[in-house]
């Protein structure tokens, strides 16, 4: 895994780079603040962020939530070297997904690499899954509203509509939803004439 080290403090910065090879990862950086771990990760587009908090220029939770901002969200170990109550819960909000306390061994640090990248993976997945039910819905809406337009036009029963929605989009290859946004395009040759008055 490549992971973007951001740390002000230099002797801490290489020590979290020779760790991480120790546990087969590729260090990058290390960046010096913030801002600097922006541009690393904007050019190397990383695969997880280990931030500290307390940085010159931009701490490392604003960082990491620019970077999401940006759709560069990955999984985030944040550290510091303060125990805080205050800070664990700003690191949770941020949407970090492991926190460490200095100093640091490689069994923590691999610990919470692994945790931060199953919850990062959770995260994409139930988001997947969100995306997935809304995309369904939509399509409902549309089937329901072609079959009403279908119901209302042609004075089929929603039975006799809805197989009507069915069959065109099976002989066509097609999505049920595509054929009813179709329905929907053209609604106005559904519309029935209305009775107009001779002279």
């Amino acid at each position: 895994m490549r992971v973007l080290i951001a740390e002000d403090e230099p002797i801490i910065a290489l020590a979290l780079a020779q760790r991480l090879r120790v546990l087969g990862h590729e260090p990058l950086g290390p960046a010096r603040d913030g801002l600097e771990a922006l541009d690393v990760a904007r050019a190397e587009r990383p695969d997880l962020y280990l931030f500290d908090i307390d940085m010159p220029r931009l701490d490392g939770l604003r960082a990491a939530q620019q970077l999401a901002d940006e759709g560069l969200r990955r999984p985030v170990v944040a550290l510091t070297g303060v125990e805080d109550p205050g800070l664990v819960d700003r690191s949770v909000s941020s949407g970090v997904s492991a926190y460490l306390t200095k100093p640091i061994d490689e069994r923590q640090l691999d610990a919470a690499i692994r945790l931060a990248a199953a919850r990062h993976r959770e995260l994409l997945e139930l988001e997947a899954e969100v995306q997935h039910a809304r995309q369904t819905l939509a399509e409902r809406k549309l089937v329901e509203r072609a079959k009403g337009l279908l119901m209302d036009g042609l004075g089929l029963a929603e039975a006799d509509a809805f197989a009507r929605l069915q069959r065109a989009a099976r002989n066509r290859n097609a999505r049920l939803a595509t054929i009813a946004q179709e329905i929907i395009e053209q609604r106005d040759l559904l519309r029935r004439p209305r009775d107009v008055d001779g002279p």
